[in-house]
């Protein structure tokens, strides 16, 4: 009962006036399946990026009733299917409290384009959560055990730094990898791209004996596919999921490569699509590829 009380006094608190979060999204510079495992779950491994834009807001207020209530400025996203309601309560039932919160989210992250901005949100809400709990939250290890059991995604942005990831995508190894010479920039093209329908063609590809070259040696080694060859740096992006969404998707291969032909020194699509992700070495170059695309309705990041 203490604690209950000692929780509720936090969350009083700290919800007296709304709280503002921005979660970001991630990016998969390289992203190899390794295979199948027995519970249907794919062996992946990839290299997570945090950015920090685009990003939703999602804005907490307190409310007397126990449990959450979302507000969405997508109307459908406010249903209790959001990753939110069960963060929220999964979260309550670990600690033995349940906080009363509205929370309305302003969405930014582009849904189904391979960005995480579900995951993002929902690590955003559970770190928000913890802190305010203070002494009385989960420990570290339960904290990221709970992420793992909300989706594959979530463990990666409580960490928020770049990482290797393999598994399913949580098992994630923070790496040290440079990025401070690239302009880097976000592609959301106005194409949607199934999450399950791509494994599923990756799936069928592979077991009719298609393998691809795959390197473990990330960002270092010559891919002409997916790197100006007039860039003076080698800066490799590979992703498996395009051996089977370009061809479906022949208007994403066709937007890479006029990317990468206006001065990208690389160009590589993001999870399993739609978006994709560039880097510059000269801003220049950048802003001369932003204005094509935003004159083409095809929304941009920096």
């Amino acid at each position: 009962m203490t604690r209950v009380m000692s929780l509720a006094r936090a969350f009083e608190h700290a919800t007296s006036s709304p709280v503002v979060l921005r979660p970001g999204c991630k990016v998969n510079v390289n992203l190899a399946i390794k295979g199948v495992h027995q519970d249907g779950y794919h062996e992946l491994d990839s290299l997570f990026v945090p950015m920090s834009s685009p990003c939703d807001t999602l804005t907490i207020t307190r409310n007397s009733n126990p449990g959450l209530k979302i507000v969405c400025s997508i109307p459908e996203l406010a249903g209790t299917g959001n990753i939110l309601h069960a963060t929220h309560a999964a979260w309550s039932g670990r600690v033995g409290y349940t906080p009363g919160l509205v929370l309305y989210l302003e969405k930014n992250i582009p849904m189904g384009g391979g960005l995480g901005g579900g995951s993002s949100d929902a690590a955003a809400l559970l770190q928000w959560l913890n802190q305010t709990a203070g002494k009385h939250g989960l420990g570290r290890e339960e904290l990221a055990g709970l992420a793992r059991e909300l989706g594959a995604d979530v463990p990666f942005f409580l960490v928020n730094h770049p990482c290797r990831a393999r598994g399913r995508g949580d098992r994630l190894e923070p790496v040290d990898i440079d990025l401070a010479a690239y302009h880097g920039l976000i592609i959301c093209p106005q194409v949607h791209v199934a999450t399950a329908w791509a494994y599923k063609a990756w799936d069928e590809r592979w077991a009719s004996g298609h393998r691809e070259k795959k390197s473990s040696r990330i960002l270092t080694m010559y891919s002409r596919a997916d790197r100006n060859p007039s860039s003076r740096r080698h800066l490799v992006l590979y992703n498996d999921f395009e051996s089977v969404v370009f061809p479906a998707h022949p208007s994403l291969y066709r937007l890479k490569l006029a990317v990468i032909a206006m001065g990208a020194c690389g160009c590589v699509m993001s999870g399993s699509g739609a978006s994709l992700v560039a880097f510059f070495q000269r801003e220049q170059d950048r802003e001369r590829v932003c204005t094509y695309l935003r004159a083409r309705s095809v929304s941009v990041f920096t």
